[in-house]
């Protein structure tokens, strides 16, 4: 049962438990459970790969629980690409990349609706390659230098 007291982001209007739901249906996960652990392994994860200010955009973002995944610790000194970040979320939880990429897609495409076209581009625009899918979005490669 939903909290009355249960926080409310102030940006989006959305509780954490509404989060959880959204997250549930578009991974299709048997247990809000399921979609809680999901939701925290792949946001504690991106947050080791964003650089500071974006992480504190971001979080501001989300409902507080959410936030405080995101930013429970510092960021990697290296970032990966995203099938890097997908391949080190099937190690750190023991499942298969093709599982580890699902349950990724579930919890950023939610998080790309929260977050707004702007703030969305800017993430993406920090991020190596490879990231875009795994918010939903298309992946426009990025020019590169003329071969001289």
């Amino acid at each position: 049962m939903l909290s009355l007291r249960e926080p409310v982001s102030t940006r989006t209007g959305m509780t954490f438990h509404q989060m959880l739901e959204k997250i549930r249906y578009e991974g299709a996960y048997p247990t809000r459970d399921r979609a809680e652990t999901v939701t925290r392994t792949v946001l504690e994860a991106l947050g080791r790969q964003l650089p500071t200010a974006e992480r504190t955009e971001l979080a501001a973002c989300l409902p507080t629980e959410a936030a405080h995944a995101l930013t429970r610790h510092t960021p990697d000194p290296q970032q990966v690409t995203g099938w890097g970040f997908v391949k080190n979320l099937a190690t750190r939880t023991g499942t298969t990349p093709a599982t580890a990429r699902w349950d990724t897609g579930a919890v950023l495409t939610t998080v790309a609706r929260l977050t707004g076209p702007d703030l969305l581009a800017r993430i993406l625009h920090q991020l190596p390659d490879g990231y875009a899918l795994l918010f939903g979005q298309a992946e426009l490669r990025r020019p590169q230098p003329a071969a001289a």
